[in-house]
């Protein structure tokens, strides 16, 4: 069976949930073989290894991904838009050549049930597939839709199934940055809106409910399925827990309901570091 393939881009200050989402990962996709790509621009191995040794304990290969700042020479960045915002949507310069589809994850997540499914989505000659948080209403789609100019759902960023063949053909680097040159005052989200602005297009939809759920919002889920997604529904069906906004679920005082889950596979990981 084709391994499925994880990318996840993080500085330093996030290995630590990178080893969570990990730990997640194998416990629910008991007999898969994944690949794990790791974007960084310059976290040294000392702080790589404790991630290289739970992927080789998983028997994961894992191939650490040091950015080429180079094709970054034209690239627009300041302390809110750092270059990191960028390596997802260019993955498919970043990465080698051989790798043809990848699943992006944001390290704020869990991963509660198998990624198969999704990664053999496909894709209809579309080059990503993102999913939109529309909630209730089209309230906030309307407003994205009327500050960016576009006409689709607004897509989070965070889960991508990218086509990295497609990615190569048809994402320019300096279309990126011209971009946000001419628009950076207009940016809340930089980096989703930039997907959303530039290649919306070309996403195919997902359900958020199973592959982007947004941990925050329990009670509308639960609402705008008729009751259909409760806690059961969830645990059994939604494969992507995304602890999206501010508020983490490894800080202290988060509140939302799905944070002693969270808690629960950290505690899996650290008991894993201990016994060695």
């Amino acid at each position: 069976m084709e391994p499925i393939v994880i990318l996840v881009s993080s500085d330093s200050n996030y290995l630590a949930q990178v080893e969570v989402l990990m730990t997640s990962i194998f416990y629910n996709n008991p007999g898969e073989t994944i690949e794990l790509y790791f974007m960084h621009a310059g976290i040294s191995d000392q702080m790589l290894e404790p991630l290289a040794n739970q992927c080789r304990g998983y028997g994961y290969p894992f191939h650490p991904v040091l950015v080429d700042d180079r094709i970054f020479a034209n690239a627009p960045s300041t302390k809110r838009y750092p270059l990191a915002m960028y390596y997802r949507l260019l993955a498919g310069q970043l990465l080698p050549t051989w790798v043809k589809r990848v699943i992006y994850l944001d390290p704020d997540i869990l991963v509660i049930n198998p990624l198969r499914p999704l990664w053999e989505t496909e894709l209809a000659g579309c080059m990503l597939a993102a999913a939109a948080h529309t909630g209730k209403t089209e309230l906030a789609n309307n407003v994205n839709r009327l500050r960016l100019g576009t006409s689709h759902d607004y897509y989070n960023s965070g889960v991508l199934l990218m086509d990295l063949d497609i990615c190569r053909k048809e994402i320019v680097p300096d279309e990126i940055f011209r971009y946000v040159s001419a628009h950076a005052k207009e940016l809340l989200l930089p980096d989703q809106d930039i997907l959303n602005v530039l290649y919306g297009d070309r996403i195919f939809s997902l359900d958020d409910a199973v592959w982007n759920y947004d941990a925050r919002n329990y009670n509308t889920y639960f609402v705008a399925s008729s009751g259909r997604c409760n806690m059961d529904w969830v645990i059994r069906n939604t494969a992507i827990l995304h602890f999206c906004g501010k508020a983490k679920p490894w800080k202290p005082g988060y509140f939302y309901r799905f944070g002693v889950l969270y808690q629960h596979y950290a505690q899996i990981t650290a008991r894993a570091v201990q016994s060695k």
